[in-house]
């Protein structure tokens, strides 16, 4: 019924802290804070600014643009689609930068290819 998750005495045996230590786990790490802050930012910049606008430019966001549909009504339609772009502009990101590496490092620890120090024991699968 999907993955088997691993004992809990391999687990234990695992030393997270040296994992996030390595440089792999490092560069995940900045690769995904490299996307999420930003767009997070840019995001939260767009909505605030509907907010605004919906507040304060009461005039300009209820400026017909066709029939019964405004500006508002538009601007806040968008909210919902720069949503689902995000979201797949995230996954595509994901797929490429970050999940390749992920699994790498899913795979280290399963197979506990790390020495005392957090580095990959020679020989390990790059």
């Amino acid at each position: 019924m999907g993955n088997e998750a691993e004992t809990p005495e391999a687990a234990a045996s695992v030393d997270f802290e040296q994992v996030q230590s390595t440089e792999r786990f490092q560069e995940l790490r900045k690769r995904h804070r490299s996307f999420v802050f930003p767009m997070a930012i840019a995001f939260l910049l767009w909505y605030f600014a509907y907010v605004l606008l919906a507040d304060y430019a009461v005039e300009f966001m209820s400026t017909k643009v066709w029939g019964n549909i405004n500006v508002g009504l538009i601007l806040g339609l968008l909210q919902f689609v720069s949503t689902f772009a995000i979201t797949g502009w995230y996954v595509s990101y994901s797929n490429r930068k970050l999940d390749p590496i992920a699994a790498e490092i899913r795979h280290e620890i399963e197979g506990h290819e790390f020495d005392q120090s957090g580095n990959r024991v020679d020989g390990a699968a790059q």
